[in-house]
């Protein structure tokens, strides 16, 4: 019986260290890239040219990270990234807080003020997820043109807005869906009206949900590229678009030290928001966030 038990426990030893080197390995294979990036971020550029990209550092250094940040030639002008960031600041946090509202509100609707065809509304809202963006290019760009909002930071949170309703409301009528109707039934009997009700029952309890979608949308918004180089302008471009023009520079030598660096920048907001917000993402989703 011993011995039964003690091979059972070296068969489970094991198959936990086969499952450790498994993800070890997977861990290192998917952050070398970022490993490669942060290394030869701090190098200087003649020790690149050297070839060993993966060697650490003889002569560290952040110039590459300042110029990349306020000096770097992105197209034809020497502002480095420091204005598109800033462009991308105020692209993000309107059309997050705007998308997550609407979303919030939409959801409410449709699970606890249910109307004839509330499905298939919701059925329709919910294909806008399938769309491919490129279909829509040319009718919102005519649309952005009838408006007078082309070219504008507030042409491209209109853009994000639209195209995020269907997610947003998606996870927050199959969270609401498993919220007890019964609050809102009473709440209405006591003479609550229907912002009273969705301000003082629903988004209190709101917040596993807010959290998935804030992160959802603001990691979207943040990386899209497409929207960005389409209907954005000089002075309202985003990160991205900005970073595809700082490594396509045609103008000089390749500073690939520049070009790690301000790739790092452009990713550094969304890898903060999952470091310190991960774990609420996943609690937001175990909760119902992708329930059908």
């Amino acid at each position: 019986m011993s011995a039964e038990k003690t091979a059972g426990a070296s068969g489970n030893r094991l198959a936990r260290a086969l499952l450790y080197t498994v993800l070890i390995v997977f861990a290192v294979y998917y952050l070398l890239p970022l490993y490669v990036m942060l290394v030869n971020s701090v190098k200087p550029l003649d020790e690149i040219r050297q070839g060993n990209m993966l060697s650490l550092p003889g002569v560290f250094t952040l110039e590459p990270w300042a110029k990349a940040w306020s000096s770097a030639q992105v197209g034809v002008q020497p502002t480095g990234l420091k204005p598109y960031f800033f462009n991308s600041i105020l692209m993000v946090v309107p059309a997050v807080a705007i998308s997550t509202i609407l979303g919030a509100l939409n959801g409410y609707v449709l699970t606890k003020w249910r109307f004839r065809g509330d499905d298939i509304v919701f059925g329709l809202i919910l294909l806008s997820c399938f769309i491919p963006f490129q279909i829509a290019l040319i009718p919102a760009a005519r649309i952005l043109g009838m408006l007078g909002i082309a070219g504008t930071t507030q042409g491209l949170v209109l853009i994000h807005v639209v195209y995020g309703l269907g997610f947003t409301t998606l996870f927050f009528r199959n969270y609401y869906a498993a919220f007890p109707t019964e609050l809102v039934r009473a709440a209405q009997i006591d003479g609550a009206g229907f912002f009273q009700i969705f301000r003082r029952i629903l988004l209190p309890s709101s917040a596993p949900i807010i959290v998935v979608t804030v992160i959802w949308q603001f990691t979207n918004i943040w990386n899209d590229f497409l929207f960005g180089v389409s209907f954005g302008d000089f002075d309202s471009q985003p990160m991205t678009v900005a970073l595809n023009n700082l490594v396509s520079s045609s103008g000089g030598v390749k500073e690939y030290n520049v070009h790690f660096a301000g790739a790092i920048l452009a990713a550094l907001p969304t890898l903060i928001v999952y470091i310190v917000s991960g774990r609420y993402f996943v609690r937001g989703l175990m909760a119902g966030a992708v329930k059908g």
